[in-house]
Order: structure tokens, then C-alpha cells, then sequence
């Protein structure tokens, strides 16, 4: 059964597309600095009789990162499949962003995703038997939006990194793509959707509509399966059309 890590995997969009990996047919570690919601998600998905471990990662920290993939080494697992979805973003001005918040933003996004890809395929070359990595971006990979211009400059970074890796390392049998989700409806922004200006955002979907989580599963198994074998340095995009809506 193959195996897939997910980052950023304690809520949201990560938990969802563990739960959507360990549904078709893979073994799932999952992966992020909090380690209760964790266990929670592992004891749902084992309860459904399917195969689930955690392990503590921050992304941003090398020896983090080490132990992480240590750690799976340890259950005697090899990961074929690595959805980098750890991240965050902070919406302020440029003019009043630190270079504290700069870098809190850039490591997240950008420099964890690099340093956990690099680990992941590094077992793979070393397991000899190749495998997929899917950095998730951002339609602000692709363009802008006010204040939030160290977010958009990590997410253009992680479009233009696996154009890099995929280069690198197609030689070891290793596709590397990005995902680039739109507008999203999750917990966290709920809230802000159902206000006014969250409903006139919406209005500037070609579909009228935020995504749903699911909507972004048809995609993401693509990559991550013989489906999209021969997809490498590829980045799809699922936002109902908004980055081809007039600015």
C-alpha cells in the first residue's frame, strides 16, 4: 500500500486530504506541530480500518524535519506520495510588514516546503522506486491581491520551486507539481464569506460560488497517482475560474 505524508495536517485543508488519500487505497502519515488534533484525525481514519500514524513536524526547523522522516523510517515505512500543505499567511500592508513577519510567512511557505520536499525525496531516491509531490500554492502564485504580499511571494516561490525539482528529479522517477486552490470555504473563513465583503468576493467567481474542500480531490488524485503519471513541473489550478475573471 503506498504512502503518503501530509504537512499541515492538524485542520483544514490538510486533514481533508489525508482523509481523501487513506479513501483511495493509501496509508497515511500525517504530520504538524500540534499533535493532539493529530491523533484524532489517526484514531478516525484507523477507525474506519484504514492505516493512519502522526508524527510532530515543524517545518520550518531542519532538525524537525530529520526526525519527522527518522521517525517513519522507524515504522518501516518509505513515503511515495507528500502533499506539502503546512503554511500561513498574514494580511498586512508591504510598507508595514517586519522582517520578522517576512520571514514567519517566507520559512512557512516557502523554505519548509523546499526543506520537506527535499527529505521526502531523498527517501525516495533511496527506496529507488520514485513517487509524487504535490506542493500546495495559491491563485496568488499566479497573481496578487492587497496586503498580502509576503504570501503571494511565497506561493509564486513554491510554483517556480517545483518547476525546479521537477526538472531535477524526474531522472529518479519523482514528478514534483503544484496545486493552486482558489477561494476555499473552510472553518476558519467562514465567517468572513457570509459578511458583506466576503459576499462581494464571491461575486468575482466565474462560478458564483467558493470551492468546496472536495472539489479539490479530483486534482490532487491525479497527482498523486499512476493517473498523472506523466505530469511532472505542472501547475493545476482549481478556483472556478477566478484567475482568468477580469481584475
Amino acid at each position: 500500500m503506498p504512502v503518503a505524508l501530509v504537512t499541515g495536517a492538524s485542520s483544514g485543508l490538510g486533514a481533508h486530504f489525508a482523509r481523501t488519500l487513506s479513501s483511495n487505497g493509501f496509508s497515511v502519515v500525517v504530520a504538524a506541530r500540534r499533535v493532539d488534533p493529530l491523533n484524532a484525525l489517526t484514531a478516525e481514519i484507523k477507525a474506519q480500518g484504514k492505516i493512519a500514524h502522526a508524527v510532530p513536524l515543524d517545518v520550518t526547523d531542519p532538525g524537525s524535519v530529520d526526525a519527522a522522516f527518522a521517525s517513519i523510517k522507524q515504522l518501516d515505512l518509505s513515503v511515495g506520495m507528500l502533499v506539502n500543505n503546512a503554511g500561513i499567511s498574514d494580511m498586512k500592508p508591504a510598507l508595514n510588514i517586519s522582517a520578522d513577519e517576512w520571514d514567519r510567512v517566507v520559512d512557512t511557505n516557502l523554505k519548509g516546503v523546499f526543506l520537506v520536499a527535499q527529505a521526502a525525496a531523498r527517501q525516495m531516491k533511496e527506496a529507488g522506486t520514485g513517487g509524487s509531490i504535490v506542493n500546495v500554492a495559491s491563485i496568488l502564485g499566479h497573481r496578487v491581491a492587497g496586503s498580502l504580499a509576503s504570501y503571494a511571494a511565497s506561493k509564486a516561490g513554491i510554483v517556480r520551486l517545483s518547476e525546479s525539482l521537477a526538472l531535477e528529479w524526474a531522472r529518479y522517477g519523482i514528478r514534483v507539481n503544484s496545486l493552486c486552490p482558489g477561494y476555499i470555504e473552510t472553518d476558519l473563513n467562514r465567517e468572513f464569506f457570509a459578511s458583506n465583503a466576503g459576499l462581494a468576493l464571491i461575486k468575482r467567481i466565474p462560478q458564483r460560488r467558493l470551492g468546496k474542500q472536495e472539489d479539490l480531490d479530483g486534482a490532487l488524485l491525479l497527482l498523486a497517482t499512476d493517473a498523472g503519471r506523466y505530469i511532472t513541473g505542472s501547475s493545476i489550478v482549481v478556483d472556478g475560474g477566478h484567475l482568468v475573471s477580469s481584475l
